[in-house]
């Protein structure tokens, strides 16, 4: 039971969940950053949701079928055919010995997640097989490297379950508002860039990928010269000395000495990955006690639908 990867650009990766309980070592998150859209990829095949998927990032990336068996594909419109046909994400399908998958460029969105029966077989580092380069940990085989022509993917179970995705499934959307919990630094900005920071739109950057987001607009200015290195959650929002954000994603650095605007909630995270350089969005300021009610709201309908 393979899939062997006939074209691979260096952004195609296998993520699962991520590695918790690990930052005191020095050892970042990583795992899907659309944690949504890896969630339902899985739904649909029935595994569980925190099974090992491929990370498909703007495309270029094609894999032909060892033999027959149910994949399922979400997130980002990549513009995926089976043999010339086309296929839209958000579903699950049968691909036969000898067929071919091709995802050639973004239509919609930034990153697609590819499921297969039970989840992609590799093995765990520190409890999780997501890939992350820069620590040389995960993936195929376990060294961080990602996915590359001539790879076999194996998967773990057998096709017995194809669901189609709910109407009332919540997948993230490139740009809109995102919601920032404040953070601790808030108060050494000046009054003119908190204004500034939530009344203007920002530009996201070419400068983008798995470890962070730089934000391009208006400069922000904090009276904070100097500060001890602390801690960064997933979805820091730091501002450096030019004044630009840069928003911290799953690769991130376990520790940062810039001040902090605050964090994007975790469903922001998701919409931000799918955004692509040039994207326009807004950053919105909500209270940390509403967006942990958010948060578990969202959970509780997701494991709802998940369980019906």
């Amino acid at each position: 039971m393979s899939l062997l990867i006939e074209q691979a650009g260096a952004l195609a990766t296998l993520q699962d969940a991520g590695r918790s309980g690990v930052r005191h070592l020095g050892v970042t998150q990583g795992g899907a950053v659309d944690w949504l859209s890896h969630g339902w990829a899985n739904w649909l095949l029935g595994n569980p949701l925190q099974a090992p998927t491929v990370e498909i990032t703007l495309g270029n990336f094609s894999l032909r079928a060892q033999t027959d068996t149910c994949l399922a594909l979400c997130g980002a419109d990549l513009g995926a055919t089976l043999d010339g046909e086309p296929l839209m994400p958000g579903r699950a399908f049968r691909i036969r010995e000898g067929q071919t998958l091709i995802f050639s460029q973004p239509r919609q969105g930034v990153r697609a997640y590819l499921a297969a029966p039970g989840g992609f077989s590799a093995p765990a580092v520190l409890g999780s097989c997501a890939t992350v380069r820069r620590e040389q940990l995960g993936g195929l085989n376990g060294d961080g490297q990602p996915l590359a022509k001539g790879d076999l993917l194996h998967w773990r179970g057998h096709a017995t379950t194809m669901r189609n995705l709910p109407e009332q499934a919540l997948i993230p959307l490139p740009g809109a508002g995102l919601s920032v919990v404040l953070g601790a630094q808030i108060g050494d900005f000046t009054g003119q860039s908190l204004f500034d920071a939530f009344n203007s739109g920002w530009t996201v950057d070419q400068r983008a990928d798995r470890m962070g987001v730089r934000l391009l607009g208006p400069t922000l200015r904090c009276a904070r010269s100097a500060m001890i290195s602390e801690g960064v959650p997933l979805g820091a929002i730091q501002v450096p000395a030019d004044g630009q954000p840069i928003i911290l994603l799953n690769d991130r650095q376990t520790i940062g000495g810039y001040p902090r605007l605050g964090a994007l909630t975790p469903l922001a995270v998701a919409q931000l990955a799918q955004c692509m350089p040039g994207t326009v969005l807004r950053l919105k300021p909500v209270a940390l006690e509403r967006a942990q009610r958010e948060q578990r709201r969202l959970l509780a309908s997701w494991q709802r639908t998940t369980t019906e």
